[in-house]
């Protein structure tokens, strides 16, 4: 598993140096968040740990390009919900509690996008089921900007102002990160079987 994780992340790190690395963010950004299995959240770290002074900058492409994934998969659940809508639902393992993550956006439409937007669930899936129940299309866009980009520039803010102090620790700590990755995104799942 060790080696996989470095291999990875020496994977992400070349993205992140290439000459095409906007390019790749604007890219991953936008398909992390309709049909990509990937966090936008090592590139753009990676990125940023390459390049202190473009945090914010790396920051807001990457929510940009998220909401406008996130608006995609609205209309995925809008128009195509029982052909594209359910293949990608089902792919991620949620067919079951769909129902009840799409009842959710029939009366917290603005919290369950926020939260979804800014946590590490798959911000795609309640994208689609927002979109399935026609959920009010103002809210999830505010919402959706305001997750994705407190989500993003957070971690801008962070590399911006410790810069290579930052760098170091998660040089230092690629395996440690990586299961408190896992974990978050574990009770994150947990808490949609909870509440929604």
């Amino acid at each position: 598993m060790f080696n996989f994780v470095n291999k990875s992340f020496d994977w992400v790190i070349k993205w992140a140096n290439s000459k095409y690395s906007l390019l790749a963010l604007i890219i991953f950004s936008f398909l992390e968040s309709s049909i990509s299995p990937f966090p936008i959240d090592f590139l753009l770290t990676a990125m940023c740990i390459s390049n202190p002074r473009m945090s914010f900058v790396y920051a807001s492409l990457a929510s940009l390009f998220s909401v406008l994934g996130g608006i995609f998969s609205y209309i995925i659940g809008y128009l195509f919900m029982e052909s594209i809508g359910l293949f990608i639902i089902n792919f991620y393992g949620y067919g079951i509690e769909f129902e009840s993550i799409s009842s959710s956006f029939r009366n917290y439409n603005f919290i369950a996008t926020l939260i979804s937007a800014f946590s590490p669930v798959p911000y795609k899936v309640f994208a689609i089921g927002a979109g399935a129940v026609s959920a009010d299309f103002i809210e999830f866009l505010v919402a959706s900007a305001l997750g994705r980009s407190a989500r993003f520039l957070l971690n801008a803010f962070l590399f911006y102002v410790y810069g290579e102090k930052l760098k170091i620790y998660i040089d230092n700590n690629k395996i440690l990160l990586t299961i408190i990755f896992i974990i978050f995104l574990i009770l994150g799942i947990i808490l949609i079987g909870v509440f929604f």
